[in-house]
């Protein structure tokens, strides 16, 4: 997966959907997620078109700093870039 330095709305949305991925398939992390969250699985779809809950993906990954290091080791990216990428989806104003 390769990203700018400086990422658009469309490729934070990539990378926000890459790690929505990488959650469904670690179960443990998923379940927090959902938990935290409470979106139904069957929701997740419909929920993943809006660049507020994709935001929500990324912070739930910035705030587990094993689950971010295990993410951005297997998509091969620096851990900055999902910070990079929540910032391109809501900016400045939901910091």
């Amino acid at each position: 997966m390769s990203f700018a330095k400086t990422l658009s709305a469309e490729s934070a949305e990539e990378l926000a959907i890459s790690a929505l991925a990488y959650l469904a398939r670690n179960p443990e992390a998923l379940g927090r997620f959902l938990s935290l969250t409470g979106i139904g699985p069957a929701d997740i779809r419909e929920a993943a078109r809006e660049r507020g809950f994709l935001a929500g993906v990324l912070e739930f990954f910035l705030a587990d700093e094993s689950l971010l290091l295990a993410f951005v080791e297997e998509v091969q990216l620096r851990p900055t870039m999902v910070a990079a990428a929540r910032y391109a989806l809501v900016g400045e104003s939901e910091l």
